[in-house]
């Protein structure tokens, strides 16, 4: 008995520190495949983490320290083997849009901003997590996300622009951003364009080309794909050492500047309420998009190596990971799509790749710090604008356009929204819509009559199919679940029926597809039995699911009922109209 208490008690507390259940199992064999993972995505996450600080209006260390800390609160309480925890494309758009309404960038008052955003945002997805709310990012359905995160692809590439091209331009917005684009082009800065212009065109080619050429010329498909990787270190590398030798910065090109040595420092944000009610719901959009967005990708890597991933113990350790971020200088973080595929392809087997990749940034800011001075912010521009593209989807329009007519109106809302009027508007705009738009569908649902497939017990709509029905009996198959919205398109639809038919001694309708039946409903049926009867038409069910029938069990509807419930619609048929069966 004391045996079973401990082991129910182990099992507890690995559900919450997963920690618990692989390291126990922990060798030398992991430890190598970990290592090597840990390297090849570290090379990649000092440019990102660089990068996605500028993106998000804070300074380069910023992103340096959101990838130490909250990689180990990741380690401790995640779920998934492979998942990589850093600074992330789209989040660090949405801190910048939030954080910039509160405060100016370059200014203390906007960092301490972002860290209120992170730890609200932490505090948000543990809260989440404890109370097991893994299922919102269901609402964020693909094509929700799909549209965003093409539109955020789109704001972010043209945001890194000023950089590139060496001007002054600001803005939230597509009309924002062209018109300061377009205001700023007298000011291009001719050394910035020749470095940006090269590193983007490099980065394009490490990205698509550099792995297939190196396999041609005998490396290893391993080693070719963590050259490839590394492209952006080469990149940063190279421009650096030519702003460096040409002294390109007395010359206009704007660089990093000086990057602080040392681990991050002890940030714990700061109290207050106005502006913590000022950040609230940004932090709940940024939330929501950072769970959808590693939730997505952790299941998506855990299922190659079957492999289970609980979003609630995630919501958890995105929590604790953002907390991290705030009480020690860095920016909201969520589990990245690219270093995650790259920490998986690289082998990595537990969440302790994470931890090695923790330690070897902290090595690079102790170490590394002072040879940023004269990285360019072209360099980090082209960094962003070539990781980002990859993640715009415009020939989603079209795919939805010709699956779903709705769908497409979802993604084109929620693209375009964006686009216009920014990343939170378009989020709510495009979850608002579908919504919406799920709503009127369910309010309206499929409502077919079926026929017996002759010389079968199958039932298929009349419309669709050759089948054989009776003018005493009308069976309707309805395919959507009974609740308060289309309760009384279900009374609507049997009358307009039932008037048709003059003949009609008999209602079948046939439960297959109905999951719960509301109160609503349940009133609807009730209203729809007393009227058939009065017209001297009897109601009956077929094929009502389990649940459902313990539900009418407790009322009195069945009871009430002048037809009766039958196993299968055919035994309903055969009882009724035998005559009209083949």
């Amino acid at each position: 008995m004391r045996e079973a208490d401990t082991s129910r008690r182990c099992t507890a507390f690995a559900r919450w520190l997963p920690l618990l259940s692989w390291g126990k199992n922990y060798d030398r064999g992991l430890w190598s495949a970990d290592m090597l993972a840990a390297g090849i995505v570290t090379l990649m996450l000092i440019p990102q983490s660089l990068a996605y600080a500028m993106l998000a209006g804070l300074p380069p260390q910023a992103g340096l320290y959101a990838s130490m800390l909250p990689l180990l609160a990741y380690a401790l309480f995640g779920s998934s083997r492979t998942l990589a925890v850093g600074p992330a494309a789209v989040t660090s758009l949405m801190t910048a849009a939030a954080v910039g309404k509160v405060a100016a960038v370059g200014t203390l008052d906007y960092w301490t901003a972002a860290l209120v955003l992170a730890l609200l945002s932490g505090l948000m997805l543990m809260l989440m997590g404890v109370l097991r709310l893994g299922w919102l990012a269901n609402y964020l359905g693909h094509p929700v996300i799909s549209g965003f995160i093409s539109a955020s692809g789109l704001l972010i590439a043209l945001s890194q622009a000023k950089h590139v091209l060496g001007i002054t331009a600001s803005g939230d917005t597509l009309p924002e951003l062209v018109t300061a684009l377009w205001k700023g082009l007298p000011q291009i800065n001719g050394p910035t364009v020749v470095l940006g212009l090269s590193a983007l065109l490099f980065l394009w080619l490490a990205r698509s080309r550099l792995r297939p050429w190196l396999c041609r010329i005998g490396i290893g498909p391993r080693w070719a794909d963590a050259l490839a990787k590394a492209g952006p270190v080469a990149a940063i590398a190279a421009t650096t050492a030519a702003v460096w030798f040409w002294d390109l910065a007395e010359r206009g090109v704007r660089v990093v500047g000086a990057v602080p040595q040392g681990l991050p420092p002890f940030t714990p944000p700061a109290w207050n309420p106005t502006l913590w009610q000022e950040l609230a719901v940004p932090a709940l959009l940024l939330s929501v998009v950072g769970f959808a967005e590693s939730i997505s990708v952790g299941q998506t890597l855990a299922a190659k190596r079957r492999q289970r991933v609980e979003p609630d113990q995630e919501l958890v350790a995105l929590g604790a990971s953002n907390v991290a971020a705030a009480f020690t200088g860095g920016l909201p973080v969520t589990g990245g799509f690219s270093r995650s595929v790259v920490n998986f392809d690289a082998g990595a087997q537990t969440p302790a790749a994470g931890i090695y990749t923790a330690i070897g940034i902290a090595v690079a800011t102790l170490m590394l710090t002072p040879l940023l001075h004269h990285l360019p912010q072209a360099t980090l521009a082209a960094t962003i604008v070539v990781a980002v593209l990859s993640l715009v989807d415009m020939g989603m329009l079209k795919r939805t356009w010709r699956y779903s007519r709705f769908d497409f109106t979802v993604v084109a809302v929620t693209l375009v929204t964006t686009l216009l009027a920014g990343v939170e508007a378009g989020l709510i705009a495009g979850v608002g819509l579908a919504l919406m738009l799920h709503l009127y569908r369910s309010s309206r649902p499929h409502v077919a009559v079926v026929g017996q497939v002759p010389g079968t017990e199958h039932f298929r709509n009349v419309l669709r199919h050759a089948v054989r029905t009776s003018p005493r009996v009308l069976g309707l198959r309805i395919d959507e679940s009974l609740y308060f919205a289309n309760a009384r398109f279900l009374e609507d639809r049997i009358n307009e029926a039932v008037a048709d038919l003059p003949e009609l001694q008999h209602v079948v309708l046939q439960c297959s597809a109905i999951n719960d039946i509301d109160a609503s409903a349940l009133e609807s049926l009730e209203a729809i039995e007393m009227r058939l009867n009065d017209a001297g038409i009897r109601l009956h069910l077929s094929e009502v699911k389990g649940p459902v029938m313990d539900k009418l069990a407790r009322t009195s509807f069945l009871k009430n009922l002048s037809g009766r419930v039958y196993l299968t619609h055919y035994q309903g048929i055969a009882d009724l109209a035998p005559e009209s069966l083949a």
